[in-house]
């Protein structure tokens, strides 16, 4: 078996219903449904504090349903000290006070759900934060009731093998704590120890928290890095240069098969909710065995693999088709994918993907978008892409506001690194791009908040924005609509195969989805100049259903201008 980086699972579920061609006897909302990711912080602010909360969500829900939305997936909304934009939960059971309260919360929910919205939360059950009431317990004695909660190592033992953290300046994942002599473990910040998922009481705790939320209403959990919550507690030490490749050595520990299988039996089954865990494995079968459904794991695989391509120099198209086609191969006839290339960790899909610059940008955000909602697989979109949001004009390091790019930087100062081309990189890369506030309108602040923002507003807002898109027939925004209501009215864009044309064309993307005789072809011209394309099948009768370039229906379709993207039915 072929290893490859990373993946992640992603599930999601929705009730709606299709209509077209036959669908297949093992159809499922979660295939059919389109998930609309929303980080709060960013996405409306009601209060003139600068943050996005829970009654700014409910003030904007018309406007999700008229995008088409299923489901909803919210980013943390516990309460927290935000070391981690929320992902330092320290309280499980209750809503940060940035983002409002439960009657909120609830509201809210009610909202979603009169409008055939699901919501589905995250869940952030590989570590907690250090504030929370079960670590302050861990750390007051070695005999107290919850100090098997987290992972500790007592001194006398001595030091414990090296384990690297992605958040802390050091990068080491053990933390001294002097008050029992012992350190804690934290893959992520010092704020952020580790729960200890070989202890059969910390599960127990976690699963009531989730029933606790689905006997709210909730419709599904992702179940963030889920993936290293199983470990080896023996803690062997690691080959030198490990940390090139951790998650070769972090994810897929042992007994994780047992923890999903446990939480399936006691939550999943028990509920209509759909479930998403980060932390998929290395190789397809990997893969299949935490999504297959006879495994009764998860439903859905999502892997990092193709939103990893972009990079700063460029990426190649050909690495990007052979990437997808591989994946749609792997999971054919068995098991299930999500297609997505932006989230709440990276830089606008735009700005990596795409061309962001003004000639391009609406045309190849539109382009990307119908990638997104024709190949096989749940699409999954974050929130500000419909508009073709860019990335930001971070100018100096105190622009940023995420910790582990602040703790690098600081860690390169320590160490008398290149810290201009780390902050280059982090304007091009960083995730803080994908988290500026939504672009409203054109007053104030984008029509976000009346007060400071807590991340400065990205300065195109004036040019980029819904309001301003919602009056332009041929914006990103109407574009977007038209992709969902196409692939809702049309099975054979989410159960029919996938076939891959001009295999070889560095320049364009090609490829048929068919189902029940019913036969799409789709071009995307990844480029900024002209393209030829060269499919091979007979297009005698060929329908125009939908163009971002203002295409003659009649218009022959082997040269492809810049960025065009065009879906034809054929006969």
């Amino acid at each position: 078996m072929k290893r490859l980086p990373l993946s992640y699972i992603f599930l999601f579920l929705f009730a709606g219903n299709m209509i077209g061609q036959t669908v297949p006897a093992d159809k499922k909302w979660w295939k059919e449904a389109i998930i609309y990711q929303i980080y709060p912080r960013s996405f409306k602010d009601s209060d003139g504090d600068g943050i996005g909360d829970l009654k700014g969500i409910i003030s904007k829900l018309d406007y999700i349903k008229k995008l088409g939305i299923d489901v909803v997936w919210l980013n943390p909304i516990y309460s927290s000290p935000n070391d981690d934009n929320g992902y330092d939960v320290s309280d499980y059971r209750n809503i940060m006070r940035d983002f409002g309260t439960m009657a909120d919360f609830d509201s809210m929910i009610t909202g979603m759900h009169k409008r055939g919205i699901k919501l589905v939360m995250d869940l952030v059950v590989n570590h907690s934060s250090d504030e929370h009431e079960w670590f302050k317990q861990s750390r007051s004695s070695r005999t107290n009731p919850y100090r098997d909660y987290y992972h500790w190592w007592d001194a006398e033992r001595g030091n414990p093998s090296p384990r690297y953290s992605l958040f802390d300046i050091n990068h080491d994942a053990w933390r001294y704590d002097s008050v029992t002599n012992a350190w804690y473990l934290h893959y992520f910040s010092r704020k952020q120890p580790d729960l200890n998922w070989e202890n059969p009481k910390l599960r127990q705790e976690v699963y009531d928290i989730m029933k606790f939320w689905a006997d709210k209403g909730i419709d599904g959990f992702r179940l963030d890095a889920f993936g290293f919550a199983a470990k080896d507690t023996s803690f062997p030490v690691f080959p030198a240069g490990y940390e090139k490749n951790f998650m070769l050595y972090y994810a897929m520990g042992p007994h994780l098969h047992e923890y999903l299988k446990e939480m399936n039996n006691q939550v999943f089954s028990k509920y209509d909710v759909m479930s998403v865990a980060e932390g998929a494995g290395n190789t397809f079968e990997d893969a299949h065995n935490l999504v297959d459904a006879d495994r009764r794991e998860l439903n859905m695989a999502y892997a990092f693999e193709g939103i990893d391509i972009a990079k700063p120099e460029g990426y190649s198209l050909l690495h990007f088709k052979e990437v997808f086609s591989r994946w749609d191969s792997a999971f054919e006839r068995i098991g299930w994918l999500a297609i997505v290339l932006s989230n709440h960790d990276q830089a606008r899909m735009v700005s990596r993907f795409g061309n962001d610059q003004p000639q391009f940008r609406a045309l190849s955000s539109k382009m990307l978008s119908t990638f997104l909602m024709t190949m096989r697989g749940t699409p999954y979109y974050y929130n500000g892409d419909e508009l073709g949001m860019t990335n930001s004009e971070f100018r100096n390091i105190h622009d940023f506001r995420d910790m582990p790019a602040l703790n690098e930087f600081q860690h390169l100062i320590d160490i008398h690194g290149d810290t201009s081309a780390y902050l280059k990189k982090l304007r091009l890369q960083g995730r803080d791009n994908g988290r500026t506030p939504f672009q409203w309108d054109s007053s104030a602040n984008a029509g976000f908040t009346t007060g400071i923002p807590w991340i400065a507003v990205n300065p195109n807002y004036k040019m980029i924005n819904a309001e301003v898109e919602e009056k332009d027939p041929n914006s990103c925004l109407h574009y977007f609509r038209k992709l969902v209501n196409l692939r809702k009215n049309n099975p054979a864009l989410v159960y029919g195969s996938y076939h891959l044309l001009d295999k070889n064309n560095p320049s364009v993307y090609a490829y048929t989805r068919e189902n029940n005789g019913v036969k799409f072809l789709i071009l995307l011209n990844f480029s900024p100049n002209k393209a030829q394309t060269n499919i091979g099948i007979p297009l005698t009768g060929a329908k125009l259903l939908l163009s971002n370039d203002h295409r003659a229906p009649d218009s022959p379709v082997m040269s492809l201008s810049p960025y065009e993207a065009c879906i034809y039915q054929l006969q």
